[in-house]
């Protein structure tokens, strides 16, 4: 069983940043393909970025050039790296892990935390 544990959100202004972070236990996080989705108050979730086992990543052509997947090996964590923030990156993150490899469709992943709010201000 892994459990993943987000934090990091908050309230910021456009054009500002953030960093989420996402605690995993149970299990390493290199040996899972990681990943973010958010959702916005009415939408769908959606994919927002993720990182394989073997390090490739993979982003949102929305948040391409902005956001910044990453984990610390170490600390078992994944960070989402949010720069020039948008009012509409504004939602509840979600980290999620699979053992599967890396995908954009959340039900393919097996592991979720229990997200965390990010509003951005105009």
């Amino acid at each position: 069983q892994v459990q993943l544990v987000e934090s990091g959100g908050g309230l910021v202004q456009a054009g500002g940043s953030l960093r989420l972070s996402c605690a995993a236990s149970g299990r390493t996080v290199s040996s899972l393909s990681m990943g973010w989705f958010r959702q916005a108050p009415g939408k769908e979730r959606e994919f927002v970025a993720a990182i394989r086992w073997s390090g490739a990543t993979y982003y949102a052509d929305s948040v391409k050039g902005r956001f910044t997947i990453s984990r610390d090996n170490a600390k078992n964590t994944v960070y989402l790296q949010m720069n020039s923030l948008k009012p509409e990156d504004t939602g509840v993150y979600y980290c999620a892990a699979t053992v599967r490899s890396y995908s954009r469709v959340g039900t393919e992943y097996d592991y979720w935390g229990q997200g965390t709010q990010v509003t951005v201000s105009s």
